[in-house]
């Protein structure tokens, strides 16, 4: 997890200890302060879910991001490679040819 992601957690987590704390200490009836726990709670978890939601998107955009970038240079290797591979031929090829040119002349020769 990130700093920022944990510093929107611990934000959160501190807000709803207040909140509760300070419900829990507040001079009202008990139904009064059950109800209000209740909606800090439900206030809480809509909160949270937010942020939840707003941090599965940030690392799906970033995840997305990386892949494509990855896609992209496995992309590039690969050319590379295809290019240096024709290049290893090549050289291969002309100096098969050099060989055989060589062995005539050893064959003429003997």
């Amino acid at each position: 997890m990130s700093n920022s992601s944990n510093t929107v957690v611990g934000l959160l987590a501190g807000t709803v200890i207040g909140a509760t704390l300070g419900i829990l200490f507040a001079p009202d009836k008990g139904v009064k302060t059950r109800k209000r726990i209740s909606e800090e709670a439900l206030a809480a978890k809509d909160k949270i879910v937010d942020t939840a939601s707003d941090l599965t998107e940030k690392v799906s955009s970033t995840v997305s991001s990386k892949k494509e970038t990855l896609d992209d240079q496995l992309e590039e290797v690969v050319s590379n490679v295809s290019h240096k591979a024709e290049d290893v031929i090549s050289t291969l090829e002309k100096k098969l040819k050099e060989l055989k040119e060589k062995n005539k002349k050893l064959q003429k020769s003997a």
